[in-house]
């Protein structure tokens, strides 16, 4: 008899304030190669969010409901302790550019160096979202421009809903 394969579980973090189509497309494409995604939002209120913990929980499960071994969930603290006692043996981060690069490298290093058994992934963003973030969107969208195309229609909305008036030109 053979052993059961192990699960393959990476770790997604990030504050996805709010999710964007970038998000959704690494979200989609980590999926394709684990047994399961765990999406984890950092409760950091240090970045003054727009939206709180749970309500991008909610967007997330929302715009994830289609792919069955996508997880939402939250942290606070060390990502790698709670990489760990989730039992994940990846955390994936997204590159949109070579600037991202650095700092992320850094941090992978320091995950490393307190957790071994976790590596880092990195993956490209794909062309058409290399561009697209966060603190983009929400500034495009406070000033009146349309995000439309760039982050799920479920999220539009509760961009709009949470500041009317805007971002809707």
């Amino acid at each position: 008899m053979g052993q059961a394969p192990e699960t393959r579980i990476a770790v997604y973090p990030g504050s996805f304030d709010p999710i964007t189509n970038g998000h959704l497309d690494l979200i989609l494409r980590t999926s394709r190669f684990v047994d399961r995604v765990i999406v984890a939002i950092l409760g950091n209120e240090t970045k003054q969010p727009l939206f709180s913990v749970q309500e991008r929980r909610e967007m997330l499960s929302e715009v994830t409901a289609d792919y069955p071994n996508v997880e939402v969930d939250s942290f606070d603290g060390l990502l790698v302790d709670y990489a760990a006692g989730r039992g994940a043996t990846m955390i994936v981060r997204g590159i949109r550019a070579i600037s991202d690069y650095e700092n992320e490298w850094q941090m992978a290093l320091m995950n490393r160096r307190l957790q071994p058994q976790l590596e880092t992934i990195f993956m490209m963003a794909s062309e058409a979202n290399s561009f697209v973030s966060s603190r983009l969107v929400k500034e495009v969208f406070k000033l009146g421009g349309s995000v439309s195309g760039l982050v799920p229609r479920p999220v539009e909305a509760r961009l709009k809903a949470r500041l009317p008036g805007v971002g809707n030109k």
